[in-house]
């Protein structure tokens, strides 16, 4: 304001200055063409300094926080890092219950595949194992060895082997699951809920569809 002579009155600004200053932008109260409302907020307060760290924006990384647990919780990435986790740690937990004395865990997984699958050839168990053929030689050599595993021509082609899962397999692999099972079962009913049982069991047929997906 001024007096009748033009001249500003203490304490006051020019009506230029004010304009100029309420339209600066770095007002809080005004907002810039085509910003959004965050990128509004002035970068020296709180709400700044929670939006650069806010669990949300992918490009900051929380304190103490590891680079896989820096993975958008949305994507198939993180999915797979929570899966593999999760069988790792229960394989590891399982292997605890076995019997120290007892059959490897190729021999299980063979006469798995067997009592599974019904008579495989030596090709066959191996493509399952995902390993060579002549890498099974020793394990099919100890299950026969051991009368868990007969072998006789193949009705297709007698130039083939079959390898079939005999009686005494049967029960060799009832015994060794039946313990990890009981100690799984008795997990599952102390730790999980009838829904997240049902859940789990599904998973399980999951699981057995990506072991064998192909790469």
């Amino acid at each position: 304001m001024t007096d009748d002579r033009g001249a500003l009155r203490p304490g006051t600004e020019p009506a230029e200055a004010t304009q100029a200053t309420e339209l600066s932008p770095g007002r809080r109260g005004a907002q810039r063409p085509g910003a959004s409302p965050e990128s509004e907020i002035a970068d020296d307060t709180p709400e700044a300094a929670a939006t650069e760290v806010s669990p949300g924006r992918r490009g900051a990384r929380q304190p103490g926080a590891s680079p896989e647990s820096e993975i958008a919780d949305d994507t198939p990435e993180a999915a797979a890092t929570e899966v593999r986790r999760g069988v790792i740690s229960l394989a590891r937990r399982l292997r605890l219950e076995r019997n120290e004395v007892g059959l490897t865990a190729l021999e299980l997984s063979v006469l798995g595949h067997l009592h599974r699958r019904g008579p495989l050839t030596p090709g066959e168990l191996a493509t399952a194992e995902r390993v060579q053929p002549q890498s099974l030689t020793r394990t099919l050599t100890a299950l026969e060895a051991g009368g868990l595993v007969s072998r006789q021509s193949d009705p297709a082609d007698g130039r083939r082997s079959l390898l079939a899962i005999t009686e005494y397999g049967h029960a060799a692999l009832r015994t060794e699951m039946q313990q990890r099972d009981a100690w799984l079962a008795g997990a599952m009913a102390a730790e999980l809920t009838t829904t997240e049982i049902g859940l789990l069991r599904l998973a399980g047929s999951l699981l057995e569809r990506l072991a064998a997906a192909n790469p």
